[in-house]
């Protein structure tokens, strides 16, 4: 059966850049890889793997690719070209694959430094709870977090004092091994070292060979004016320490807004609930309200109802990416009176007498919802 067209089988163009061919392979060969396929769908998963994999190799290859786009399959087969086989070019092949291999399989994605693997030490997380006025105005505060100090028995080394590490026997000192996956070969961290290329035969008791023993340190952090519930700030290199030498991980501080006592914040708007008692509701009046800047004013019109919003502009949060604040959005609550005494309660019977008299009028909702509800009930 005829070969297709390598770009046609990574589905790329035949100017695709390297970049371009090197992405359409890991895309392939995650989406056919044999462990992910399984039953009756294996079989040409593996197929579909093995043409992937078979154009990457000669695609990736300058001098391959320019054999294939000159002669086409007849310039790479070795039957016919005497070389095209060797091990030129697959470098490009095995960079690519290892990083699909480590995508597959969640392994931490590690560099070569003098023949051991050097892996990246894990982000951490922290979880702030702020006020929302620190929210809005920014403030600076400290934190204690975990940090990691060489250890001052071993200085370092993991090994007990007057002791030394080993070469490991199983890697011989390259912290890596070549594994068997199916049909091809991998390479893995070394499962006896962990990647150092060392056994300690006796260990450090004072940190268990590690060679660091955790402590905690006091972190300054700023947070920014307008910093909302649920945003992260970056704290580069105080994560925990790499592996063979590799760089440290991150700190995220996951900011959470306490609960406030009159706010609530939706994005840069603020809401809050404002109650008005039935005379100034029914007669009109002014009231203050508060803000995260101090007071202001709002005029209650003759007639006000209960649920009414008064949109009070640029009195919310300015927001971390945002050019201007927020406004302020005050729900009215008009209040039934309690407790109240007997005259009280005759004078609001007066006033309903009086209300009733001048028919619907005086009850703009009321009228409405008789009607709606007549139509429910028939």
């Amino acid at each position: 059966m005829a070969k297709r067209d390598y770009y046609e089988a990574l589905g790329v163009p035949k100017n695709a850049s390297e970049e371009e061919i090197k992405k359409a392979y890991r895309k392939l060969a995650m989406k056919y890889h044999p462990d992910r396929n399984q039953g009756e769908a294996s079989k040409v998963a593996e197929e579909k793997f093995k043409e992937a994999k078979e154009a990457y190799e000669m695609l990736s290859d300058a001098q391959k690719r320019a054999a294939y786009d000159q002669y086409g399959h007849a310039g790479v087969d070795p039957n016919m070209r005497g070389g095209g086989g060797g091990p030129e070019g697959f470098g490009g092949f095995s960079e690519a694959f290892g990083d699909i291999f480590g995508d597959i399989f969640g392994g931490q994605r590690g560099q070569q430094r003098g023949g051991r693997q050097v892996y990246r030490g894990s982000d951490l997380s922290y979880a702030m709870e702020i006020t929302l006025e620190d929210a809005a105005r920014g403030k600076e505060a400290q934190i204690r977090i975990p940090s990691w100090d060489d250890c001052n028995t071993c200085h370092g080394t993991g090994a007990k004092p007057g002791t030394s590490a080993k070469t490991c026997g199983t890697c011989n000192g390259s912290g890596t091994v070549q594994m068997r996956q199916g049909f091809f070969s991998v390479q893995q961290t070394c499962p006896h070292c962990r990647g150092t290329g060392k056994i300690i035969p006796d260990p450090c008791g004072a940190c268990h060979g590690q060679g660091k023993v955790k402590n905690n340190k006091t972190l300054e952090v700023k947070i920014p004016a307008g910093i909302d519930d649920g945003m992260r700030i970056r704290s580069a290199g105080n994560g925990e320490p790499g592996t063979n030498g590799g760089p440290p991980g991150d700190l995220y501080i996951e900011i959470r807004l306490k609960k406030h006592d009159i706010f609530e914040r939706d994005g840069d708007d603020l809401h809050c609930t404002v109650p008005v008692d039935m005379p100034t509701a029914a007669l009109g009046g002014e009231i203050d309200v508060p803000t995260l800047g101090g007071k202001a004013s709002i005029d209650i019109p003759e007639g006000t109802q209960n649920g009414k919003t008064f949109r009070l502009r640029g009195k919310g949060v300015k927001g971390v990416r945002s050019s201007y604040p927020g406004d302020l959005y005050c729900h009215i609550s008009v209040e039934t009176p309690v407790k109240l005494n007997d005259h009280q309660r005759q004078l609001l019977r007066d006033l309903s007498d009086s209300l009733k008299s001048g028919g619907m009028k005086h009850s703009p909702n009321e009228k409405g919802w008789f009607e709606k509800a007549k139509e429910f009930f028939r």
